[in-house]
């Protein structure tokens, strides 16, 4: 099942769902489509492309949110899931457009990797659009799809549009937030996914044409949500099992994880380590905010005095 969320897509979703058309998959394949409140022609425009996707055999489903309000991204792939049929899911966003062997090698990779969500390498459209982010994309090495989940910055190391799953892993996992705007509902779902033992695996072929425009619903979700989000998840995979840990940057970013960091955690920093000298010869940080009577002094020290383990903080 071939699953795409609609929202006033017109000007992408006649090349999206020509991409559909143009696979060269030889199994079933259907498209579920979910309309969420859509006020431009999305609905002509899907209506058009079902009469000629079910010519060709694979039949379409379309399912509609027909108030004033869109219930947003998350409720929209939740709904176009469920009524779907498919024994594998593969994701695709309104206004992307796949390359005509996608369904075929991530299928044969689904089969190999039954509980992976399996990505893709990407072209960013237009081309100069994010560079250091698609660089990062396309070149994690295996290892490293499951490691920078949990310790950068860039959210999931396989992206949303690429996803391709078994229906049975997506249900195991829980579906999508349906929050609306503003969530990181792939993040959370990515999160999840990885804390149910979940693998991560990536086609290393081009299969999607990937859209960069002020319109995309990622635009909508704030640094400081994901920025919190990540933190809850490296308390959970890391520092929950760690009795003590040194902060490896007494500037911003180090005073902001420490800031962020739930009570317990706090009082496991031992140090904050640096190279600066004038935060050295300062000696201590003093968190301000905390209620704590007397509040907590946190030592400052050079990195060759620090004690393992460490959480490095630097911004890219």
């Amino acid at each position: 099942s071939v699953i795409v969320p609609v929202h006033n897509s017109e000007c992408w979703l006649e090349e999206c769902l020509k991409s559909v058309w143009e696979q060269d998959f030889k199994g079933t394949m259907e498209l579920s489509v979910f309309n969420d409140a859509s006020k431009d022609s999305s609905a002509e425009i899907i209506e058009k492309w079902k009469i000629k996707l079910e010519d060709a055999g694979v039949p379409v489903i379309i399912g509609r949110n027909d108030s004033s309000q869109p219930r947003g991204v998350g409720f929209a792939k939740n709904q176009a899931v469920i009524q779907s049929s498919g024994t594998y899911l593969c994701f695709l966003d309104s206004d992307d457009v796949m390359m005509p062997q996608r369904v075929r090698l991530q299928h044969e990779a689904a089969i190999q990797h039954p509980n992976s969500i399996i990505g893709c390498q990407v072209r960013r459209e237009p081309l100069e659009s994010t560079e250091r982010y698609t660089r990062w994309i396309n070149n994690l090495t295996e290892e490293q799809l499951l490691t920078q989940v949990v310790f950068t910055s860039h959210g999931p190391t396989v992206i949303m549009p690429t996803w391709f799953c078994s229906r049975e892993w997506f249900f195991h996992v829980g579906k999508f937030d349906e929050g609306g705007k503003g969530i990181p509902e792939d993040l959370l779902f990515f999160y999840k996914h990885i804390q149910k033992g979940g693998e991560v695996f990536r086609v290393n072929h081009c299969l999607l044409l990937y859209r960069y425009h002020p319109q995309a619903a990622t635009h909508s979700v704030l640094e400081g949500t994901i920025w919190n989000h990540r933190v809850r998840f490296l308390e959970d995979r890391v520092l929950n099992s760690w009795t003590s840990f040194t902060i490896w940057n007494a500037g911003k970013q180090g005073k902001k994880l420490y800031r962020s960091l739930s009570p317990a955690n706090r009082k496991k920093v031992t140090a904050f380590c640096d190279v600066d000298e004038k935060k050295i010869t300062k000696g201590f940080y003093a968190y301000e905010e905390s209620e704590e009577r007397p509040k907590p002094k946190i030592p400052v020290c050079h990195f060759r005095d620090a004690t393992p383990p460490f959480i490095i903080c630097v911004k890219l």
